[in-house]
């Protein structure tokens, strides 16, 4: 969620899931890997110098593909069904899925940036698995160490991890 009011400099951006509701507690290769967490980030406008070294957001690369729905769905919801449904995901695709498009991202913003992994203090993805974050880390050539790892903490907390792995590394000091 963006909340922006008027033409004030700041923003909300909040992520927030209850998964546990749409768990099937029976099914182990779900039910293990999720979980509920809220979570927000402050973002301010501030005048820069329009060159990589400046700090905030530089770019931004989003993608999305419908056709790939199947990999990880909930199959009811209150207009189709009349019931939550529950969650089923098609896990050894999303992990190749995961690891390749994620890679491929980082490279996006790095190459838009002109930056190099080795200029990358911490990357910061979304908690998905730890076996997926791993991967990236190999697939990127960069250095394990600097990935911020939360989800052993808190489990795939979907919309809610990245705000809360960029909670974690500011409090314990890794993000200044």
């Amino acid at each position: 969620n963006f909340i922006k009011a008027g033409q004030a400099d700041s923003a909300l951006v909040i992520g927030a899931e209850t998964f546990t509701r749409l768990l099937d507690w029976n099914d182990r290769t779900t039910c293990v890997l999720f979980g509920d967490g809220a979570g927000a980030v402050v973002l301010k406008a501030a005048d820069g110098q329009g060159t990589a070294a400046d700090r905030g957001i530089l770019s931004t690369h989003l993608h999305s593909d419908g056709r790939h729905y199947n990999m990880l769905m909930v199959d009811g919801g209150p207009s189709a069904t009349k019931t939550t449904g529950h969650v089923h995901m098609k896990g050894r695709e999303v992990f190749r899925h995961a690891v390749v498009n994620l890679a491929d991202t980082v490279r996006e913003a790095l190459e838009a940036n002109a930056v190099s992994i080795d200029q990358v203090d911490w990357l910061v993805p979304h908690q998905a698995n730890k076996r997926i974050l791993d991967s990236t880390a190999e697939k990127l050539a960069i250095d394990p160490a600097k990935v911020v790892v939360t989800v052993d903490q808190h489990a795939n907390t979907s919309a809610a991890s990245i705000p809360l792995a960029l909670n974690q590394a500011v409090t314990d000091g890794r993000i200044k």
